[in-house]
């Protein structure tokens, strides 16, 4: 069976929006003309991809199936045919970026702001975010994410160097309540904890003694999805809480916030800028990853 790649392109913005009408905006065409190759492509394989009501459009489970499969295959397609077009040119083009929230050196500002001077063709899309996913699947160019959870066939270039986690809380709490001398004595002490999401359980705060890692699922008095506003109870004295060495530094170099089982927290690998495994990188991602190199 010959692919035609045409109907797959149009199966694949389906599949995106969800929508038949936002499909053929992004196409130029009309709703009849996506709604007609949908058809055609479900009677070439001889069997339905897609449901249809009066309100929403869902894919079956053969259709999740195909666009697992084509979506990353399009995308290398795209890249390749982009990076074609761009050669004799600069970088330019939207690059887009799914960044973890506590990669700190990454979202502060000097590296992205030279890299933007430096190259005013490429736009700068960052989404921050602390879920996981398929950055190809979901259209992203690269990421930033700790090196512990990166999928091995990805490309990764150092963002900086190695990492630590702290625990830290405010020269007051200090004054009140003392602090632990061992992690395992958290339990009796006011905890400010980080959760992803709602309904899901705060994270566990992760030491190692002797070589050996450890986590301690801490009862926290206050939890929260946002880092900085951990930051501000923990500075307003409200407990002890746990995160990245930069985020806290500025804290600690005031003297607002001071680290507590200093030698229960070992570094480890940090962050990462990873990408997919590609023969063809776009110019915008090369000049991207060049200007990561240089700084580093």
């Amino acid at each position: 069976m010959e692919p035609d790649l045409n109907a797959l392109a149009v199966f694949t913005l389906v599949a995106e929006e969800r929508n038949f009408r936002a499909a053929a905006d992004r196409m130029g065409v009309t709703r009849s003309a996506v709604s007609q190759t949908i058809r055609r492509l479900e009677e070439t394989l001889g069997i339905a991809l897609v449901l249809r009501t009066t309100r929403s459009v869902s894919l079956t489970e053969a259709g999740e199936h195909l666009y697992g499969q084509v979506a990353p295959a399009l995308a290398d397609m795209r890249t390749a045919i982009e990076a074609t077009g761009n050669l004799r040119g600069r970088p330019r083009g939207q690059l887009r970026l799914a960044v973890s929230s506590i990669a700190e050196r990454f979202l502060s500002g000097p590296f992205l702001a030279t890299f933007a001077e430096a190259n005013p063709e490429v736009q700068i899309d960052i989404t921050v975010t602390d879920e996981e996913f398929d950055i190809v699947a979901e259209g992203y160019d690269a990421g930033v994410r700790l090196g512990e959870v990166i999928e091995q066939d990805m490309i990764a270039v150092p963002v900086a160097g190695d990492e630590r986690q702290l625990a830290v809380c405010a020269p007051r709490y200090i004054e009140r309540f003392g602090v632990p001398s061992h992690p395992s004595e958290l339990a009796a002490h006011r905890c400010i904890g980080w959760r992803p999401a709602p309904k899901v359980a705060p994270y566990r705060w992760e030491f190692a003694e002797h070589g050996k890692e450890f986590s301690v699922a801490v009862a926290p008095e206050i939890t929260t999805n946002d880092m900085a506003l951990m930051t501000k109870l923990a500075v307003a004295g409200a407990g002890l809480t746990f995160g990245m060495e930069e985020s806290f530094r500025p804290f600690i170099e005031r003297g607002e916030l001071v680290p507590v089982l200093e030698s229960f927290c070992p570094r480890f690998a940090g962050f990462y800028l990873y990408y997919p495994s590609r023969r063809n990188v776009a110019p915008k991602l090369r000049a991207f990853i060049d200007h990561l190199r240089r700084l580093g």
